[in-house]
């Protein structure tokens, strides 16, 4: 099968996101004049080690891209199994002013480098200032990029000096109403040694 996006699938759901999977899951948490904002972004990623920069896009005006171009900062939680549920209440529109952690139930911290809250009990958090909003092509679609100043490691999730993922099963999105949990891990050696 082929198609062309501007010509459509002709499939019963876009595929897209299908397949580009797994996609690793930014809980983005941001601070504004309303209050404070928590949501999920599966468009999200790495992007640089020295320094460390992340990214996350969000297709319409929501608060989240709101909140970082007022405070310039935003912190990425990392979403464990456990929480999926709260998460996944975390992703709906909701007014500006309600409070995700709070109707969500999930308990904040603070931030040490930078004005805002990240989720407490998150397996890891980065912590965040924005260096560039880019408009995308298309109708309210942004790609925000962040230097991370600070990083939050959950104590059980460092096993032998490495960050172990398994111990607290990261989730990822698929496609459609598709995740995926992360169980089990496995070493490969790069010819170049890394």
């Amino acid at each position: 099968m082929f198609y062309r996006p501007e010509d459509g699938h002709g499939l019963p759901h876009n595929p897209f996101t299908a397949i580009i999977t797994p996609r690793p899951i930014g809980w983005i948490s941001t601070r504004g004049t309303a209050g404070d904002n928590l949501a999920p972004y599966s468009f999200f990623n790495g992007v640089a080690y020295a320094p460390p920069q992340v990214m996350f896009a969000s297709t319409g005006r929501k608060d989240s891209v709101r909140n970082v171009r007022e405070s310039a900062v935003f912190a990425v939680n990392i979403v464990e199994y456990a929480a999926r549920e709260a998460m996944n209440l975390t992703s709906d529109t909701y007014p500006q002013e309600v409070d995700e952690f709070e109707h969500a139930g999930v308990a904040k911290a603070e931030c040490g480098t930078i004005d805002c809250p990240r989720v407490a009990n998150a397996p890891a958090s980065f912590e965040c200032r924005m260096t560039e909003i880019v408009t995308l092509k298309g109708d309210g679609n942004f790609l925000i990029i962040g230097e991370v100043t600070g990083v939050h490691l959950r104590d059980d999730c460092v096993v032998n000096g490495r960050f172990d993922v398994t111990r607290f099963q990261p989730i990822a999105r698929s496609g459609y109403r598709d995740y995926a949990v992360v169980r089990e891990v496995f070493e490969m050696i790069r010819p170049d040694g890394g």
